[in-house]
């Protein structure tokens, strides 16, 4: 945190609670960042001059594209090559032929101007995309967003506006910040970034945790009670954001910083250690990642493999379902990379509220996406792309160790429907003459109640349990997350979810199943002795949170943890037990 020696302005403290999105913490004055909606002109086009607005549009789509690859070469010689990859999803909206397409069709049935058709595709795609249920794949409507806002800049003749007019070091406040205005952020004049919208895994965040820029995002009209120049302070950590903070402030989080960057140094110093505890017992912990290029960081906190990789992300990201030759080359790149260590990779867990791009008729609006056509259940029903899937990966098998996963399996039923389809794919590679492990494990997610208390059924056709925490804990509690008004309802330690959790694992225990944990839960390092205390043989979760968690694990005794889940089945009272938990994390990280 930067001090000034400029006396802070006699204005009343102010404190505003956010999202903590990139660790730090900042103060400053502010720079306002505010961009007024563009004006769309809407006229009709003269038919002999309809082949010459499509020529416009074509070379709009050329100029945006060259933009952008300048982007992101300045990009990945600022930064890196791992950030200017964001821009590859830019590129690949430029060359979507569903989105030229149905703009070029529109344009030929109105007659409207290409500006007015372009854009009304556009938002479309976006509101498609912001009604998905997955926050990063949410946050790709930005990518169309920002995509959507440069085209229509050029085919306008006008210059977008840029975050390189900050002159010197100040905090940037926005209503949101676009991908390609992240990228021309200067590193040596922002010393936070606030917005009003976007969430942790907005691309604005991506890069500000790049460059260790402290952040706070959702910060609702934040932007509307400042001016440029008002002082301001950011608390990355907690999601705190302080206008005009007084002397005994900037003190506190003066000494707060230091902690904190102490804290953050402590954890990295056993990064390349063994996660073992005092006692002598090793945890296995493994990664979660969406994303091929998210290889560098499985191996940077030194995870031991993948232990769930989403594949949706790679049908989200397309125009169209990914052929089995495309699905292969993802998922070989990420099994090769990491071998020998091994990828669990779960298959398609998309439906209701995650449309499939290309097809939308394939699952259809839904009343209640939660409950519907999703995941196993829509797979089960499209065999054809479900095989091309399992085929992919399979032939991913032959360079690396993997494991398959069901999502959202409910029953025996679907269990054994799947695993069929699993040995048509099988037999279907073994005549191409086409290499795959034949002995490849395949494992249940365990996310839906009735697949916690029929897990003994589930265990006879599975080679391994992992424990989907987020939804499992939602379907017990009966808690949409995603309510404000009830989502402070949403409890890890609430008596039901910590007496499933042990049902799940002695239920696979006794059949000699390995039972893992790949919720939000198992990143928590407060969570997890509970976890595994209650006998988890596995966590997987975010890269970047492995040190805390490996950091508790060799800071505990396993024995005690033990303790720790016996007394935490015995309590009645949520509240109680997690300040057990709490008591045990802050009696091991030394208060942190």
């Amino acid at each position: 945190m930067e001090r000034r020696c400029m006396p802070t302005p006699a204005k009343s403290e102010i404190i505003i609670q956010g999202l903590a999105a990139s660790k730090g913490i900042a103060y400053g004055r502010v720079f306002l960042y505010l961009q007024s909606e563009l004006e769309i002109p809407r006229y009709a086009v003269d038919p002999d001059k309809r082949v010459a607005e499509i020529a416009r549009f074509e070379q709009a789509l050329v100029t945006t594209r060259q933009q952008i690859a300048k982007i992101q070469e300045e990009v990945s010689k600022n930064l890196s090559e791992e950030e200017a990859l964001i821009f590859d999803a830019h590129q690949m909206v430029l060359e979507d032929q569903a989105l030229i397409g149905e703009t070029i069709r529109d344009f030929q049935k109105s007659g409207l101007n290409i500006e007015t058709c372009f854009n009304a595709v556009a938002q479309r795609y976006i509101q498609a995309f912001a009604e998905i249920d997955d926050e990063y794949l949410r946050e790709r409507a930005a990518d169309i967003k920002d995509v959507a806002k440069r085209v229509l800049h050029v085919l306008l003749g006008q210059t977008a506006g840029s975050l390189t007019e900050l002159v010197d070091k100040r905090i940037i406040v926005a209503k949101d910040i676009s991908p390609s205005e992240a990228a021309g952020i200067d590193r040596s004049a922002a010393l936070g970034i606030v917005t009003d919208a976007g969430s942790r895994t907005s691309h604005a965040v991506i890069v500000a945790r790049s460059m260790k820029i402290p952040a706070v995002v959702g910060a609702v009209d934040l932007t509307g009670r400042l001016k440029d120049g008002d002082w301001l302070l950011v608390d990355g950590y907690d999601g705190v954001i302080v206008i005009n903070p007084n002397e005994q402030t900037l003190f506190r989080y003066g000494k707060i910083q230091k902690a904190k960057q102490t804290f953050e140094s402590r954890l990295m110093t056993v990064n390349d250690m063994a996660a073992e505890t005092l006692d002598g017992v090793r945890v296995t912990l493994r990664a979660n990642i969406e994303k091929p290029d998210e290889i560098a960081l499985v191996k940077q906190y030194r995870a031991a493999g993948v232990g769930l990789y989403r594949t949706e992300f790679l049908f989200l990201s397309s125009t169209k379902v990914p052929t089995e030759e495309q699905q292969y080359v993802a998922y070989r790149e990420i099994v090769a990379g990491l071998a020998p260590d091994p990828v669990t990779i779960r298959t398609l867990d998309v439906g209701g509220d995650k449309p499939l791009p290309g097809d939308p008729g394939l699952i259809g609006p839904e009343a209640n996406p939660f409950l519907g056509f999703r995941a196993i259940r829509m797979c089960l029903e499209n065999p054809v792309m479900f095989k091309d899937q399992l085929r992919a990966i399979l032939r991913a098998s032959a360079h690396g160790k993997v494991e398959i996963m069901y999502p959202m399996i409910s029953g025996p039923e679907e269990l054994d429907r799947a695993n069929a389809l699993l040995d048509e794919a099988k037999a279907e590679l073994k005549q191409r003459g086409q290499a795959f492990d034949a002995k490849v494990r395949v494992g249940t997610m365990i996310e839906i109640p009735s697949a916690a208390i029929a897990g003994d059924v589930l265990a006879e056709h599975s080679d391994f349990f992992s424990i989907g925490t987020n939804d499992l804990i939602q379907y017990l509690l009966a808690i949409d997350r995603g309510n404000s008004r009830i989502a402070h309802l949403y409890d890890p330690t609430h008596p039901a979810v910590v007496r499933t959790l042990k049902q799940i694992v002695d239920t696979g225990h006794a059949r000699g199943l390995k039972v893992s944990v790949c919720g939000e839960m198992a990143g928590d390092a407060l969570y997890a002795p509970l976890l595994l205390g209650l006998g988890v043989d596995e966590l997987s979760l975010t890269p970047t949170l492995v040190p805390s968690v490996r950091y508790l694990i060799r800071a505990m005794k396993m024995s005690d943890a033990k303790k720790l889940a016996a007394e935490a089945l015995k309590q009645k009272d949520a509240k109680k037990t997690y300040a057990m938990v709490e008591a045990f994390y802050n009696d091991r990280m030394g208060g942190e």
